[in-house]
């Protein structure tokens, strides 16, 4: 429609056409509203019952909630609606009639349950809060890309289906590629690195992931979208720089462009940015500050992996982002750098939020040898990873980098009950449609 006009910009005194959703209808005997949705928001359209053709009354006021409609007529000023302006209509066309018996209320008055909404994603999608969600993370992806750019990073795709799992085990999705199995990539995390010894040096990807994962928990998913980072010549501390950078980086991109969104989510008050350097804790000084706690039944010894009970005691320990860093190198993946002085320590780190770990990284072993020996000592065959491996023998350069959960970070930027909400079409352990 070459000549619509969104309900935000009508102006006192012009004559519009405006097309959008019915949100609402209220019927006040002689007079009566028809509420009209669309992108920008809400008009509210008068109908005076005595004064107007009886067809266009009929048909304004007959018209199903939801149903898409175009209305053309004078813009008013009128302080008692919604926006501060009506439209008095000269005509109103039924464009898309909907049925009557709506699986959920986009209007939000009747509350519908999480699997309901996502198995109606599109109606779900017409509330203003959930839309707000979405409107974010796209302005999330936006600020994070700007954030790598500015590091001088470029951004790269790789392949989704792989011959080898990145990481093996059982979180693997096997598929049959042309009569060979092949499966679905984990990470992008062997792809990154081996670019990194190309001419392009620094590189960063967003794109899906997936993890066969058992857990069905209200963090947890089988697709999800990663932000991965990996550059040439850094180390695992000025890794853990670049991503302080890109996750400041990201609040701030919402904080300057959705106070909008962030006022429909009732945020605006509480929401910032954070400010300063995250602090930076060892692996040592963790499990010793989880087991001051007193939070957890036993306490924890070295080489214990951290539960989540002992995650959220040290998250509100901490009370802000934090690093978790130099952890035992027997409890990190295989292409993770140890320190040179210590070979128990490595260099991996966990970036986390008050509430759960966002990101996991690290200097990544460089040397072909060291390399191959990591994946014996992981049960893992060198020989499957040949296409990996093989370019360390021609001039590896160390490198560090990190992959970051795209949905874990929206979900806790906005305080999010699920991470299905921060996600259009989820796919977990029960759910593959829509």
């Amino acid at each position: 429609m070459d000549d619509r006009t969104y309900t935000a910009d009508a102006e006192p005194g012009e004559t519009v056409t405006v097309a959008g959703w019915v949100h609402e209808i209220r019927d006040l005997g002689g007079i009566a509203f028809l509420i009209l949705r669309d992108q920008s928001g809400k008009i509210q359209v008068k109908f005076e019952k005595d004064e107007m053709d009886d067809d266009l009354v009929e048909t304004g006021l007959g018209v199903h909630r939801e149903s898409v409609v175009a209305v053309t007529g004078d813009v008013e000023e009128e302080p008692r609606a919604p926006t501060g302006v009506e439209i008095t209509p000269d005509s109103l066309d039924v464009v898309a009639e909907a049925d009557p018996e709506l699986p959920l209320d986009p209007s939000g008055k009747v509350d519908a349950d999480l699997s309901t909404r996502l198995d109606n994603r599109t109606l779900d999608l017409r509330k203003d809060e959930v839309k707000a969600i979405f409107e974010i993370r796209a302005e999330v992806l936006r600020s994070v890309r700007e954030a790598f750019r500015n590091l001088d990073a470029t951004e790269i795709n790789t392949p989704k289906i792989v011959a080898t799992g990145t990481e093996g085990g059982t979180e693997l999705f096997p598929i049959t590629y042309f009569g060979r199995e092949a499966f679905m990539n984990q990470s992008p995390q062997l792809f990154k690195q081996l670019m990194v010894g190309s001419g392009l040096e620094r590189v960063f990807e967003i794109g899906p992931i997936f993890r066969a994962e058992e857990h069905n928990t209200p963090r947890h998913l089988n697709e999800a979208t990663s932000i991965d980072f990996e550059s040439a010549f850094y180390d695992h501390t000025e890794a853990m720089d670049a991503c302080e950078t890109v996750v400041t980086a990201a609040y701030e991109g919402v904080a300057e462009n959705c106070a909008e969104q962030l006022e429909t989510l009732d945020l605006a008050d509480e929401f910032e940015a954070p400010d300063g350097e995250f602090p930076r804790l060892t692996y040592e000084e963790a499990i010793e500050r989880i087991n001051a706690t007193g939070e957890l039944d036993e306490q924890l010894v070295w080489g214990d992996d951290l539960p989540t009970e002992g995650e959220h005691a040290l998250g509100q320990d901490v009370g802000e982002h934090y690093f978790i860093t130099d952890w035992p190198s027997e409890i990190k993946p295989f292409y993770i750098k140890d320190h040179d002085d210590d070979e128990q320590l490595s260099t991996g780190f966990d970036m986390m939020h008050p509430t759960m770990e966002l990101v996991s990284g690290g200097q990544r072993e460089h040397r072909y040898d060291h390399l191959v020996e990591g994946f014996e000592q992981q049960g893992l065959d060198p020989e499957q990873f040949d296409y990996y491996t093989k370019m360390f023998k021609y001039g590896m350069p160390p490198h560090a980098g990190w992959g970051l959960g795209g949905e874990r970070l929206v979900m806790t930027m906005l305080g999010l009950g699920n991470i299905r909400e921060a996600v259009l079409f989820p796919r977990d352990r029960q759910r593959l449609s829509p």
